[in-house]
């Protein structure tokens, strides 16, 4: 039983910045305006390094948490962020997690397997060691959600919601940046950003933005390239690079936050990023055609300088056997 603690107390202390990360989600005491001007209450999925309580990555959405949830923070979490102000990034040696359906997905566990990160569960019916990030919760419900319209407190709004996802989420980035990160730690007695920097360490990383994201966004059955793109989710994705592809199939993925744009994926390998005809950058058909009609002019070129090289070749080869060998 002493071992047993002792394993649980070494689980939950990290000694470095990336040793350990924790996860966890939290419904939060705000009412916000969903797509039909609905108020409904978000969930906030954070992504936390042990040793610093220095944020990596975050997730609010007005979805009931899930693994997915799990999986787009911790890819948040992983690369390394646009934001000068917001460096924590790099892959974790171990990820701490509750054990249950809404944190960890076969996807996930198979992701922390390719990446080499060690995913610790919680143990059932043992104390979970998630005072760390609880407070981290208590902090924004204490210091962010009462300059937000909408507010709850005991269940009941101080004013009417007025903000929707997308704002919330700005302002949330804005606090960590600006207050959340800047501030000393009651327990460590440091900044949480300070603190991550001080271990003056080099972030592992993926070695590419597409490989992190085969592993950690979700993969649904192939799609079949149609001549004006690929539908997918009720959606209709363009791209003129995608003529060359007509009629094969290739793999989707996409991030369920953002389904303006999806990555196309064959055989593999990266393709290109589809976007939405109604998405502002989209190509359009007249673009796919003119691609496709290169792609055709591309492939003909190719086949008759193939044969000019096989004709040139055979002539040579004719010419060779007719000149008499010089004598020695």
């Amino acid at each position: 039983g002493v071992h047993d603690c002792r394993q649980d107390r070494h689980r939950r202390d990290a000694g470095a910045p990336n040793e350990m990360w924790q996860a966890d989600h939290t419904v939060l005491d705000v009412l916000i305006l969903d797509e039909n001007k609905n108020p409904v209450r978000p969930w906030l999925t954070i992504v936390m390094d042990d040793y610093s309580r220095a944020v990596a990555g975050f997730l609010l959405t007005t979805d009931p948490p899930s693994a997915v949830n799990t999986a787009l923070s911790l890819r948040q979490a992983i690369w390394h962020k646009v934001e000068p102000e917001w460096p924590v990034c790099g892959i974790p040696e171990q990820f701490y997690v509750d054990n249950g359906s809404d944190f960890v997905s076969e996807h996930i566990e198979q992701a922390c397997i390719a990446l080499k990160v060690r995913l610790i569960h919680s143990r059932p019916g043992r104390p979970r060691g998630r005072g760390k990030i609880e407070r981290l919760f208590r902090t924004v419900n204490d210091m962010f959600l009462p300059d937000i319209p909408g507010h709850l407190i005991k269940g009941k709004p101080l004013s009417d919601p007025g903000i929707d996802l997308v704002e919330l989420t700005t302002r949330f980035e804005r606090f960590l940046h600006e207050v959340y990160h800047q501030r000393k730690h009651g327990t460590t007695g440091e900044e949480p950003l300070a603190r991550w920097r001080s271990g003056g360490f080099l972030p592992a990383l993926p070695e590419s933005r597409d490989v992190l994201d085969m592993l950690l966004l979700r993969v649904p059955k192939p799609r079949k390239v149609a001549r004006d793109g690929i539908r997918f989710m009720g959606r209709h994705y363009v791209e003129p690079t995608l003529a060359a592809f007509v009629g094969e199939q290739v793999d989707v993925l996409y991030d369920p936050r953002d389904l303006a744009e999806v990555q196309i994926y064959h055989e593999g390998a990266f393709v290109c990023r589809g976007l939405c005809p109604e998405h502002v950058d989209a190509p359009s058909l007249a673009s796919i055609r003119g691609a496709r009609r290169r792609t055709k002019e591309r492939l003909k070129q190719s086949i008759a300088a193939d044969e000019v090289h096989y004709e040139n070749n055979e002539s040579r080869v004719v010419s060779e056997r007719s000149d008499p060998k010089p004598s020695r």
